[in-house]
């Protein structure tokens, strides 16, 4: 059976409010990108926590180095939200976009993206997704959220939404029903800032974006702790236009499987600028997809309501 997100009703956390992404109907693209110098294959990346200011500068020396090795040339551009990243690669506006698993699985709904590479650190092309809570809350389990309040990111966000929520609801916690507050903060980042200033009483977000804030000493690990971690994430994946030709996309993988026995190993990046140790071009589509029916009691009519909830006074 096949994987249905149904993007038609995705919401933009960023504003709290409700964005509707209608497939592109009767939309005639021109010929695409050839990623020539004077005809560059257009990439955007999505909104992240874990990079530099500049998403794209932390980008460069990777694209800058298969345009060296391969040929091939890209226009990078950071996308302005979740949305418009997934839209950008459906209405042909770009050609490569760099997703977290729920957009990919958005795009993939819309308009057949086609999986690139995934990135790959310390062996493993998987991450987590984790929600924290302070050390004192007297929270033990994700039971005892019942009565609580808890911050979320974006509603597109894989780890810093739908791996919470499929979590909280797994642990037959309704979130709509049994949390006495939501607050979509927009972002990882926000919502463990929420956290931390004292707003809400459990906050969502990747465990990158958790150990970034540690070690940069934004979290004091003595007064806050994880108090459950997802399982196993595929690591984001960069994805393409399927109407690239089929040759220039046999290059792309060659490209972005062997591209880091050129450059410089602090040079590497995957999704939202973080360090990795090189690409993936081979990773199967089935996993990835596999993961995402888990979060099937995620549907969009949940998400309705949790933004209702989130404005609420």
């Amino acid at each position: 059976m096949s994987l249905k997100l149904n993007i038609k009703s995705s919401v933009l956390a960023l504003c709290a409010s409700l964005v509707v992404l209608a497939a592109p109907s009767a939309v005639v693209a021109g010929d695409l990108p050839t990623g020539t110098k004077d005809d560059p294959l257009r990439v955007m990346m999505i909104p992240a926590d874990t990079g530099g200011a500049d998403v794209t500068e932390d980008y460069k020396p990777v694209f800058d180095a298969i345009a060296d090795k391969y040929g091939i040339h890209f226009d990078l551009k950071a996308g302005s939200s979740y949305a418009a990243v997934v839209k950008g690669l459906c209405e042909e506006q770009t050609d490569l976009a760099w997703y977290g698993a729920v957009t990919y699985g958005q795009a993939k709904d819309l308009c057949d993206a086609e999986l690139l590479a995934v990135d790959v650190k310390k062996g493993e092309s998987v991450y987590y997704s984790g929600i924290y809570t302070a050390r004192d809350s007297g929270l033990e389990s994700l039971v005892d959220l019942k009565g609580k309040s808890l911050a979320v990111g974006s509603v597109s966000s894989t780890s810093s939404f739908n791996f919470p929520m499929a979590m909280v609801i797994n642990a037959e916690v309704d979130p709509v029903k049994d949390l006495s507050k939501v607050v979509i903060a927009g972002s990882h980042t926000n919502s463990i800032a929420a956290l931390k200033e004292g707003r809400v009483d459990a906050a969502a977000a990747s465990f990158n974006s958790w150990e970034k804030a540690v070690n940069k000493g934004i979290i004091d690990p003595s007064k806050f702790k994880v108090l459950a971690k997802s399982e196993p994430i595929p690591n984001p994946p960069m994805a393409m236009n399927r109407k690239l030709s089929p040759e220039l996309k046999t290059k792309l993988r060659e490209a972005f499987n062997n591209i880091h026995k050129h450059v410089s190993p602090e040079k590497i990046r995957g999704y939202g600028g973080k360090k990795v140790d090189r690409y993936d071009a081979g990773y199967p589509e089935e996993k990835m997809l596999a993961v995402l029916k888990k979060l099937s009691k995620v549907t969009d009519d949940l998400k309705r309501d949790l933004v209702e909830k989130a404005g609420e006074r």
